[in-house]
């Protein structure tokens, strides 16, 4: 079995998650820990002790024995951490979001295909169970045409001071509907408002516009009484609801819509209506779910890529569109709501 040695740069909120993760696999060796609190590594390489650990990611990048890179620092220093990396023939995987802007994900890119090495962004919730069921439902035809996504993540918190609740939030939502959907908007609307501090927004109502009728609509919130993590895809036959909080009926697929059928015309308008527009209620279906960490998925994935040379699911290009979503909303923020149309 071919290894592949790991390094982990930012050993904070999600990094012990990582490195647990790819110290579990079977073909990666987890080779370094790197963080800027000695303490927090000391602590660390304790329960690692045959990993190497520094303060300095340009050790990382000096060892000619180290494969891979693990980026889970804040944003802001994304671009600069993954691009070193490359630059140093490693691959890379990156925290969610991606990049600050664009630009920086489209460099990127071009680094690691020019370079021919896997640049993955991990885009946690891709990998879950039940957004793996949803994507399998959706593909299979059984929901019908698509008619809307409609989510919803909020909680009292956690507030940061570097960025705003669409930057925190956001990529979650956007990736699972960029993947589920598999198509692209035409125009994104957003509006916002900041309660705690100036300039960094707690809610955000966010709409994407499509080619066709199909919508999709997004509610950010750090001041919310409750926790939500929720969503609901509708098509014209079936309708899902997925709700991440709930431990175990994560996915309902509702047997429930609209039928309208065309008729002669009726003597008045509330008798057309009546005729024209029925509804449809049947079962409700609760499909069994793989419960297997994600993290363990998102890992695997990372290293079967490199191992076969391939382009990973949640790729450098899931990684863009979501930063082009994220970039647009912040530009509509910023203009009270004007729509942005998207390349």
């Amino acid at each position: 079995m071919s290894m592949t040695t790991v390094g982990v740069i930012g050993c904070g909120y999600w990094g012990p998650n990582l490195l647990r993760n790819f110290s579990e696999q079977e073909n990666a060796r987890l080779r370094w820990m790197c963080d800027v609190d000695s303490k927090r590594l000391e602590t660390l390489a304790r329960r690692y002790p045959a990993t190497k650990v520094s303060t300095d990611y340009h050790q990382l990048l000096a060892d000619a024995e180290l494969d891979a890179v693990v980026i889970a620092t804040p944003v802001s220093t994304h671009f600069n951490f993954a691009r070193d990396a490359l630059l140093a023939g490693k691959h890379v995987l990156v925290e969610k979001p991606f990049t600050t802007n664009v630009r920086e994900a489209e460099e990127l890119i071009e680094l690691a295909e020019a370079a021919r090495l896997t640049l993955m962004v991990d885009h946690t919730f891709i990998y879950t169970g039940a957004v793996q069921k949803i994507k399998e439902i959706v593909s299979a035809g059984e929901l019908g045409d698509l008619l809307y996504f409609d989510s919803v993540r909020i909680n009292l918190g956690l507030f940061q001071r570097d960025i705003n609740v669409v930057w925190d939030l956001a990529p979650h939502d956007l990736a699972i509907m960029d993947f589920i959907i598999d198509r692209q908007p035409l125009t994104l609307t957003a509006t916002g408002s900041c309660h705690v501090e100036r300039g960094i927004e707690n809610i955000a109502y966010v709409m994407l516009n499509f080619p066709d009728e199909f919508i999709a609509h997004f509610h950010f919130n750090w001041l919310s009484p409750v926790k939500f993590r929720r969503a609901l895809i509708a098509g014209s036959r079936k309708m899902v609801v997925y709700d991440d909080i709930e431990p175990t009926e994560k996915i309902r697929v509702y047997d429930k819509g609209v039928m309208v059928t065309r008729t002669e015309e009726a003597e008045n308008k509330e008798d057309a209506y009546r005729t024209l527009v029925s509804y449809r209620t049947g079962d409700v279906w609760v499909p069994k779910l793989d419960s297997t960490e994600a993290l363990h998925y998102v890992t695997s994935e990372f290293l079967n890529a490199i191992t076969e040379k391939r382009r990973p699911l949640t790729d450098g290009y899931s990684g863009l569109r979501v930063v082009q979503l994220l970039q647009a909303a912040q530009q509509s923020i910023s203009q009270n709501g004007r729509p942005i149309k998207l390349d």
